[in-house]
């Protein structure tokens, strides 16, 4: 009976290792990047039931803007990024590419990232999980060509990344990925190549109590220090390092109040601090009423906001501010109903103007819809 037992517990054994290996490989594998996917079966608009979670980059004449989608209307393995483009500043749009890993499962790729880095280059990072999430990215040198060459997928580091890279004083690259199940959870990772290699500088440890998806963006202020700012259950956290992101303060509450949603914040060619999130400065609303707000002073106060979008859902801005000045915003509204990505601008006097109530009427004739998702209505 013993020699029975034995054998059992061998085989099982066996078995979870032949699993797990199976799983690795597959988080370790690059999708299948699909061209045109408006006219490819299984990725076309009709066919989805879910939209959300954009993100913008703009090259000289092209805006690019990326989400994801899916066949069902739940965020699970038939998950997939979309790549889109414009040549006429957001009035028409096509659907480039898509990426899959593999179709139906059992792994997804979801919440990607657009930018364009310091040498011109158009990145576009997403998020790719099976057992273990990676942050993957493609590139490519024609960013102002809408059929652009892209590089070959590569997997940059763990976890996953909801905010834009940035640029340090000492002229590194950082991205700020998330790996939300362990400690240490809030990353900053470096490159001093260009993007060419990546290694971790330090990460802010958000409680478990309080760890739910990070999503944070990191500023550098002008003193030098990094200001973290994090997305937590109860709202916005915060940590401050002094040495270019190796250690870092103590988790602490911002006063920045908040629901549990992405918030966005950049620094703006004046200087200025641009954050967009939902509701006034102290006020915790749900999600709803997108504002944007400056800071002339790194983010000890704020100025009045600028309501963008009141509804209920309209969720997860991310932007960019063209070389003239103009910032542009994308932004999800009711992910599995509506299905709508929308892009609007404004500019900071419209958020300082005096005329408030004509500033708004601006917001509002500037929204266009970039994606219906598979709402036809």
């Amino acid at each position: 009976m013993k020699v029975i037992k034995t054998e059992i517990f061998f085989i099982v054994f066996f078995l979870l290792k032949i699993s797990f290996a199976q799983d690795t490989k597959i988080s370790y594998s690059p999708p299948i990047i699909i061209e045109n996917p408006s006219s490819t079966e299984g990725y076309q608009a009709k066919d989805r039931k879910f939209t959300g979670v954009p993100s913008l980059a703009i090259s000289d004449s092209c805006m690019w803007v990326t989400w994801y989608a899916g066949i069902t209307p739940a965020e699970d393995q038939n998950s997939y990024v979309v790549v889109a483009t414009s040549k006429d500043k957001g009035f028409t749009w096509k659907e480039v590419l898509a990426i899959d890993p593999d179709g139906s499962g059992p792994e997804r790729s979801y919440d990607p990232q657009a930018w364009i880095a310091p040498n011109g280059q158009l990145w576009i990072f997403w998020a790719q999980q099976g057992k273990n999430a990676g942050l993957w990215a493609i590139t490519t040198n024609q960013p102002n060509n809408t059929n652009p060459e892209w590089s070959e997928p590569r997997r940059i580091t763990e976890g996953t990344m909801m905010g834009k890279p940035l640029i340090l004083s000492g002229g590194e690259w950082a991205i700020i990925p998330s790996s939300r199940d362990v400690d240490n959870s809030a990353r900053l990772v470096i490159s001093h190549d260009q993007g060419i290699s990546w290694q971790e500088r330090g990460a802010v440890n958000v409680p478990e109590i309080e760890r739910n998806c990070d999503e944070h963006s990191v500023i550098e202020r002008k003193n030098g220090s990094l200001w973290m700012l994090i997305r937590v259950k109860s709202g916005i956290g915060e940590g401050i390092s002094l040495d270019a992101g190796k250690t870092w303060s103590p988790f602490t509450f911002s006063e920045i109040k908040h629901t549990n949603s992405r918030f966005f914040i950049r620094r703006l060619q004046s200087g200025n601090l641009l954050l967009v999130k939902h509701g006034p400065i102290g006020v915790k609303t749900e999600r709803s009423h997108l504002m944007a707000f400056l800071s002339a002073d790194d983010g000890k106060t704020w100025s009045k906001g600028l309501l963008l979008d009141e509804r209920l859902r309209a969720s997860y801005p991310d932007g960019q501010q063209d070389t003239d000045g103009t910032i542009y915003l994308v932004y999800d509204y009711m992910r599995t109903k509506d299905q709508h990505i929308f892009i609007t601008s404004f500019t900071e006097d419209n958020i300082l103007g005096s005329d408030y109530d004509s500033n708004i009427v601006k917001v509002y004739q500037q929204r266009r819809v970039v994606s219906k998702g598979g709402n036809n209505d």
